[in-house]
């Protein structure tokens, strides 16, 4: 397990750990609101994902996650399955601060491309993404269920 972390500001980055979870589900729910995983979602997300559920740790508080899953078939491709920062944080770079290190790792796990998605709206997210050359793939309508339409995004590593 690698254990290193990356170090901004105030802020490090780490593998979350299980006494996190309680934190995770509330900052989550601030982040996401009513798209926010349920509580029992993400202690199965930590349970499979465990060494790469990361988190950003900000004067001692969680700031902020990533959630990573490489694809059992080939192990040659991952998804972002949640990336964000609460709102009093944003702004500080942490969302690139946590992006970056998530592909760091997958790099060093040889995966060849990482995917994500993300609301076609969310210009915030969308700068991020494109400034660390992810390029739109696809636009999928109703991705998560009617109403909410995603852009599927994904960047070559290696």
């Amino acid at each position: 397990m690698r254990e290193s972390t990356r170090k901004n500001d105030a802020a490090t980055v780490r593998c979350a750990t299980e006494r996190d979870l309680d934190q995770l589900h509330s900052i989550d729910q601030v982040i996401f609101l009513d798209d926010a995983y349920q509580f029992f979602v993400l202690r199965q997300l930590f349970e499979v994902h465990g060494e790469r559920f990361l988190v950003l740790e900000h004067e001692r508080e969680l700031a902020g996650y990533a959630i990573l899953a490489t694809t059992p078939d080939d192990r040659r491709h991952s998804w972002v399955l949640g990336l964000g920062v609460v709102p009093r944080d944003r702004g500080r770079g942490y969302g690139r601060l946590l992006m970056r290190e998530a592909i760091e790792r997958l790099t060093a796990d040889e995966v060849a491309e990482v995917r994500l998605s993300v609301e076609p709206n969310n210009e915030i997210a969308l700068n991020l993404y494109r400034s660390m050359r992810f390029e739109t793939i696809d636009r999928r309508q109703a991705y998560f269920g009617p109403g909410h339409d995603r852009l599927i995004m994904a960047r070559k590593l290696g």
